[in-house]
């Protein structure tokens, strides 16, 4: 058999924006994906591949590889023909152990490719405001380990870094913080440089400490600053009070749970990254195809019979002009038909197949769209896209009016039987910040498949914000407290709810 090809792809530290296209690219073709602890999980969002997780210590996550058993899984799969993908957090090459990787795959003749990362030093500064090198600061960098290999020949030399004429930047080193302080001090460097410590940078949870470089153990552990950081070492750390701006973001730091399918995920969670949150993902709804599609096949080949077709979901969008495609047809089928969608999400859907909807209503309802319907679909025949279960207000109302309504389901939702007990453990322990609830069905699942613990803080440490009346009375209903809630239907408008509701610790 011919063997596949392993990429040695950096995922950088935090921000899933950071990966690259060439990153991008090969996971989106990739059989197997091996990404390490330190890489964000919601990447993997960009891959069908079958993904697992290395650890460095045992957890309830994964058993830890060491190093040459990774090795040896790359060669493995690659010998079955597969493509690839060791996702490594930063750059492969950049504390990385990829240079080992690589030389495993080559002894074994194994191809290969090197997909370079943003490495941690200038991610991390630059989402700090600190900028590494500076035309009044610093001529050079220098990037060092803070945890040398014992068995390596010769070590560090802090006379030569002391001396060093720019900024110093040092790796894994925040349990060797002080120890490092010192040997730095007493070659000579002195105590009053500046120096600073970031900690889970590029992400929500990114702390940054400046302090002179004696009393900077002091103070990160008066913070109680987590692993993975940086530590950095030079005149250029004064410019994090005038140019920091990642940590003030309009939702920095705030852990935000989305409850919806993961396919429905891909507006949101940038939206949420760019403001400064953390997304949490935990369906509780999966969508599938119809078990049968012979009635939306029959449907499809009579479209020229219906004067309006309604969508109310980009869901059922997509599924619908899928199924159009993949059946021999497109768009031409719709030459009578006018198109009516409950919101703007589900006209964007409508636009992606270069496709306007004629109707559209200013509030995200189905009683909002019957409203707008009524006066146009007496005596008209009307087509509804629709989802395995729902609200039948649409259709009722729509037949009150005088239409013929034909229903026909394009999609299945499907309740999943329980969270990821990682999700409940952070709600618990009160790392949930803001709950989403972006439908009634939602709703109801989260007051399903939350235990009394999990539940016991909502309303405190978790608060939840719901899209609409609608959810909000379902919420209610069920007894769970509202704290907040849109005032446009949309995620936007959930996004902006929790803007405006102030005074809530990150």
């Amino acid at each position: 058999m011919t063997p596949g090809k392993v990429y040695l792809v950096g995922a950088g530290p935090g921000d899933p924006g950071l990966v690259t296209l060439k990153g991008l690219e090969c996971l989106s073709r990739a059989d197997l994906v091996l990404y390490d602890g330190l890489v964000n999980p919601l990447i993997l969002l960009h891959t069908r591949a079958r993904a697992e997780r290395t650890n460095r210590c045992d957890s309830p996550h994964g058993r830890v590889l060491n190093q040459q058993e990774i090795n040896d899984r790359l060669i493995a799969a690659a010998r079955e023909g597969k493509t690839v993908v060791r996702l490594k957090g930063g750059d492969p090459f950049v504390f990385g152990r990829g240079g080992e990787e690589a030389a495993a795959l080559a002894a074994a003749r194994i191809p290969f490719e090197i997909v370079p990362g943003v490495t941690a030093a200038v991610a991390a500064s630059a989402y700090a405001g600190i900028s590494l090198t500076h035309r009044d600061h610093a001529s050079a960098v220098a990037f060092v380990t803070g945890h040398e290999d014992p068995q390596k020949p010769g070590s560090l030399d802090y006379s030569a870094l002391a001396a060093f004429p720019g900024t110093l930047v040092f790796y894994m080193g925040l349990n060797r913080l002080e120890a490092i302080s010192q040997s730095l001090i007493a070659a000579g460097m002195p105590s009053q440089t500046p120096a600073a410590v970031i900690s889970r940078g590029t992400t929500a949870a990114q702390q940054t400490v400046c302090a002179p470089l004696a009393s900077l153990a002091g103070m990160v552990r008066d913070r109680a600053l987590h692993a993975p950081s940086i530590i950095i070492i030079g005149e250029c750390v004064l410019q994090h009070e005038t140019i920091s701006w990642f940590e003030k973001k309009p939702l920095f730091g705030k852990r935000v749970l989305i409850l919806r399918p993961l396919s429905q995920v891909s507006g949101v969670v940038p939206r949420l990254i760019e403001m400064g949150a953390q997304p949490i993902l935990a369906p509780t709804i999966e969508i599938l195809p119809p078990v049968d599609w012979q009635e939306v096949d029959r449907v499809l080949t009579r479209l020229h019979e219906f004067d309006w077709i309604i969508f109310t979901s980009v869901n059922g969008v997509n599924f619908f002009f899928d199924r159009l495609w993949d059946t021999g047809g497109d768009a031409r089928r719709l030459a009578r038909a006018k198109l009516a969608a409950i919101g703007e999400g589900t006209a964007e859907a409508l636009a992606a197949f270069h496709l306007r909807a004629d109707l559209v209503p200013e509030s995200f309802r189905a009683e909002a769209l019957a409203a707008a319907l009524k006066p146009h679909v007496d005596g008209k025949r009307v087509l509804w896209a629709r989802a395995s279960r729902g609200r039948d207000v649409l259709p009722t109302e729509l037949r009150a009016a005088g239409a013929h309504v034909e229903e026909v389901v394009v999609y299945r939702n499907l309740d999943v039987d329980r969270l990821d007990p990682q999700v409940i453990d952070a709600i618990e322990t009160g790392d949930v910040d803001w709950i989403c609830l972006s439908s009634p069905s939602i709703a109801r699942n989260l007051d399903r498949l939350l235990p009394a613990a999990a539940r016991d803080q909502l309303g405190k440490s978790a608060r939840i914000v719901s899209i609409s009346p609608v959810t909000t009375a379902a919420a209610l209903e069920l007894g769970l407290p509202v704290d907040a809630e849109a005032t446009t239907y949309t995620w936007d408008g959930i996004l902006a709810a929790i803007e405006r509701t102030s005074g809530f610790p990150t």
